[in-house]
């Protein structure tokens, strides 16, 4: 099998993260995201969303989007176990991967599409206005994050799992958005500070 890769785009950051908290290393074929290679004939037979990542199996078979990618690879080593032990763990590590990825990394993901200098010509049109009111979206939804985590370790429960991956990745595509964790969320600086020390944080 091998893993068509983005580099530092967010998405293709999960799945890496997640394989290397399980220690788990397969073939990797880079896509240059910036040459628009995701647009050639090639990637779109195998997405035609033309989004990274991909993982193509050995029978040939193409599974995209990171969350798919990560579970497929649950399946396949349940240990370290990152989507949960038993009912209970696996829906409330699905609910804050939900919570998460339409509040907060959708919003910070549009502040970057319409904002960024850098996305002028793939995003069109971009519209600053629709940027500017994400960023309070993804303000609002990490103080709410901030708040839970005053109340436990990780996102979803007393442990790490797929949902602290999700949820670190998108604090630190914050930076590339141009947005700021405010100072006084202690309890996000806390568990990110954390969570980006892993050693598979930075895979």
């Amino acid at each position: 099998m091998q893993l068509y890769d983005g580099g530092r785009a967010p998405n293709p950051r999960r799945v890496r993260m997640f394989l290397a908290e399980k220690g788990i290393d397969i073939p990797k074929v880079p896509v240059d995201l910036a040459k628009m290679e995701q647009a050639g004939d090639a990637f779109k037979a195998l997405n035609p969303l033309q989004r990274v990542p991909v993982l193509v199996l050995d029978d040939g078979t193409p599974i995209a989007e990171s969350m798919a990618i990560c579970r497929y690879f649950e399946a396949l080593h349940p240990e370290p176990n990152l989507f949960g032990r038993d009912p209970k763990e696996i829906a409330l590590i699905e609910m804050w991967i939900r919570r998460v990825e339409l509040n907060f990394y959708s919003p910070v993901s549009t502040v970057f599409r319409h904002l960024h200098p850098a996305m002028a010509e793939r995003e069109v049109p971009q519209i600053p206005a629709w940027g500017e009111a994400n960023k309070s979206k993804a303000l609002a939804f990490l103080a709410l994050l901030d708040f839970e985590l005053g109340k436990r370790k990780f996102v979803a429960g007393d442990r790490f799992t797929v949902a602290d991956i999700v949820a670190a990745i998108t604090t630190d595509f914050m930076r590339v958005a141009k947005l700021e964790v405010p100072a006084d969320m202690k309890n996000i600086h806390r568990w990110f500070n954390e969570i980006s020390a892993r050693p598979a944080f930075a895979a």
